[in-house]
């Protein structure tokens, strides 16, 4: 069963940017075998990446604040293909009890408005 393993711990930047105080874990039933994701101290994440005109419906934290990090962690690292990551989103926002439609909502915008940001990590990562 997928699940979040410890409290996620931040300490603010910025006005957008947070740093992880401590790791923090993700089990996904995403694969056919179960997977740990680690999520490593000092990562930096702006939560959910929501268009500022969207917060009042989408804000940047919500019940699917550790959902977001993690997403932010898989295109970050390029750790998976687009799809996969967000499919992981989508099940850990399902883990976290986000509601149906605001959990296909935030999938779907993913889905649509992600390849820039994950290709931009894809390639900066093939570069190095």
């Amino acid at each position: 069963m997928s699940s979040f393993t410890k409290p996620l711990i931040v300490k603010p930047l910025d006005n957008r940017k947070w740093e992880l105080v401590e790791e923090f874990d993700y089990y996904t039933d995403v694969f056919k075998e179960r997977l740990i994701i680690k999520v490593p101290k000092g990562f930096v994440t702006d939560f959910a990446s929501t268009p500022r005109v969207l917060w009042s419906v989408f804000p940047p934290w919500g019940r699917y604040g550790k959902a977001a990090v993690l997403h932010d962690y898989l295109y970050q690292t390029a750790m998976f293909d687009r799809k996969t990551c967000d499919l992981i989103f989508k099940e850990a926002m399902d883990v976290l009890g986000v509601g149906k439609i605001k959990r296909e909502l935030m999938y779907l915008a993913v889905r649509l408005f992600g390849k820039k940001h994950y290709n931009k990590t894809f390639k900066e990562r093939k570069c190095l």
